[in-house]
């Protein structure tokens, strides 16, 4: 298997950067693509800070992307763009974390616009896709309906594999230490949700659904990448 890590060395992302990220894993290869800490997003005077990412994976490939929170600072403005391609019996195995603003320094997010934009494709057809729009101070940050006062959520996607019953009822059973959580099965796509207030809980409870989908999926143990310990 083939593990890398994503370092960006200014260890932030300002306002009028565009960062780029290409990942393509070859026929019956393996990649585990994670990051050795959070990612910042800082406030912006304006400009707004890029992120696209493209992910392909070629056929009877592997890709396990698992990078670590993002954490948005109040008056960030930042679009984040993700496209996965998979390939004939390709796997997709990944999450995103998110922390709005730095409650430990009192921060909310109280100013900023967020895109959060995920595609999935497979053989050419869209089977998944999802837009998130955050706008600091927004009543739906605290609104039942929306983030309902949480301030950190995470979202796992497993697609390009078949989630049986039982497997699916083990996911359920995965308790999270706060906040709600729920797990949707569809025909080609297992998406898992998260909201609650320290990103770390949201870290592990997707930590705990990737290790019963990782063997069952992948074909290897669950084992931590060594780097989230440092």
């Amino acid at each position: 298997m083939c593990q890398a890590l994503v370092v960006h060395p200014p260890g932030g992302i300002a306002g009028g950067d565009l960062l780029e990220i290409e990942v393509r894993v070859g026929e019956g290869a393996h990649a585990q693509i994670t990051n050795p800490g959070a990612s910042k997003w800082y406030r912006s005077a304006g400009p707004e800070a890029i992120l696209d990412q493209a992910l392909s994976v070629a056929a009877g490939g592997r890709l396990e992307w698992l990078p670590q929170e993002a954490i948005f600072f109040s008056g960030a403005r930042a679009r984040s763009r993700t496209r996965v391609d998979l390939d004939r019996s390709g796997i997709y195995l990944g999450w995103d974390l998110i922390a709005l603003g730095r409650p430990a320094a009192g921060e909310s997010f109280e100013r900023g616009d967020l895109a959060l934009d995920l595609e999935v494709h497979c053989c050419g057809r869209l089977i998944w896709t999802e837009r998130g729009r955050i706008r600091g101070g927004d009543a739906l940050l605290h609104a039942a309906a929306g983030f309902g006062g949480a301030t950190a959520a995470g979202t796992l996607v497993l697609a390009g594999a078949t989630v049986g019953d039982d497997l699916l009822a083990a996911c359920r059973e995965v308790p999270a230490a706060e906040g709600r959580w729920g797990i949707t099965r569809l025909p080609e796509v297992l998406v898992a949700r998260w909201l609650g207030w320290q990103a770390a809980a949201g870290r592990a409870w997707v930590t705990g659904l990737w290790s019963l989908l990782r063997p069952a999926m992948v074909g290897r143990d669950a084992v931590i990448p060594r780097i989230w310990n440092t």
